[in-house]
């Protein structure tokens, strides 16, 4: 497939009053044309940081991009002007936010808000632009979109709104879509709604997807591929089926335990001990070592290389070294039946 994303040795900063914040450190990844890539983790393990960055989204100052390079159509992101991203962004890449309501002008009609898109990216005249957008609501399931396109953002339901939000994500054609907990603010019923048009419209566009949640039942319905983070970095990458049946990090082990199960009569859900380091002092070693039932001495002093168990799946975690104790996953976590809730 073709690489559409190259993500090298990423680090990103912020300036505090209390010192700096390592958000993001050393982060790489692929994208590929026509794939789903969701990036999961804990609150304040760098995921939104991640993207925002990939968008250049960030306020800079207080953000600062302390290392590496985002590679998109051989050009570096990091380097680019901001009158070179107002290019970028809508025409090779979108953004879906959490909660639209936010994210939405609610001064401005949904007509408005997607045609702007279509008449700068795209140079249409305002009739073409909003016949284009008549068929991009259409075409995200909203009905009557010849009289919807000319409401304002509070006539729309909390689904309808993140439709929406869809199309004028999608409005331009873009190569890259990032999706940044698009549907944590939606009951289940219109989630997998979202869900199933966000995998249609990519099998009609071949757009590449990033899909940042913390919900591994979608990851699950949605992904291919799946890069955990934890403390700023990415601790373990795999296809959707190696981080469900195959897991290494102790972290994933954990992730996957937390998860309710409809099969487990337990009325306790697994937890994981502690909090996520302060990434003001990043701890040297491992960032999972101090919550990890397993660590070593070895992980509180020096951060582990990958390791890859296949082609596409490689974790950082020093139980995989041929000097560490065998260690197998815990029985209780969702390691078979990636499907079995569909």
């Amino acid at each position: 497939m073709k690489k559409v994303l190259e993500v090298n040795n990423l680090s990103v900063s912020f300036q505090t009053y209390g010192g700096e914040v390592q958000a993001v450190r050393d982060v790489n990844f692929e994208l590929h044309e026509g794939e789903t890539l969701a990036i999961v983790g804990e609150s304040g393990s760098g995921k939104s940081v991640t993207v925002q960055s990939i968008m250049r989204l960030l306020s800079m100052p207080p953000a600062k991009f302390k290392s590496g390079s985002i590679l998109m159509n051989d050009e570096d992101i990091v380097t680019m002007s901001e009158a070179q991203m107002e290019k970028v962004r809508g025409q090779e890449m979108g953004m879906i936010f959490q909660d639209p309501m936010t994210s939405l002008n609610p001064t401005m009609k949904i007509g408005r808000q997607i045609t702007e898109g279509l008449i700068k990216h795209q140079g249409m005249s305002k009739k073409d632009a909003l016949e284009r957008g008549i068929e991009l609501l259409r075409l995200v399931g909203i009905p009557n979109p010849e009289s919807r396109i000319h409401q304002y953002p509070h006539e729309f339901s909390g689904g309808m709104r993140q439709r929406a939000m869809i199309a004028i994500a999608l409005s331009c054609n873009p190569k890259i879509l990032i999706a940044d907990e698009p549907t944590t603010a939606l009951d289940v019923t219109i989630q997998a709604q979202i869900l199933e048009l966000l995998r249609d419209l990519q099998q009609d566009m071949k757009t590449a997807i990033i899909l940042i949640t913390h919900d591994l039942g979608v990851v699950a319905n949605a992904a291919d591929r799946v890069a955990v983070m934890y403390g700023g970095k990415i601790v373990e990458t795999g296809t959707v089926d190696e981080i469900f049946y195959a897991p290494k990090h102790p972290y994933t082990w954990g992730l996957l335990g937390s998860m309710p199960k409809l099969n487990d009569t337990k009325k306790e859900l697994q937890s994981i001990p502690g909090t996520p380091p302060d990434l003001k002092d990043p701890p040297k070693g491992c960032p999972f070592a101090a919550r990890c039932p397993y660590a070593m001495k070895v992980c509180d002093t020096y951060m582990p290389e990958y390791q890859h168990s296949s082609d596409t799946q490689k974790t950082a975690c020093w139980l995989l070294d041929e000097r560490a104790p065998k260690v197998n996953p815990p029985e209780n976590i969702f390691v078979g039946g990636v499907k079995e809730h569909e």
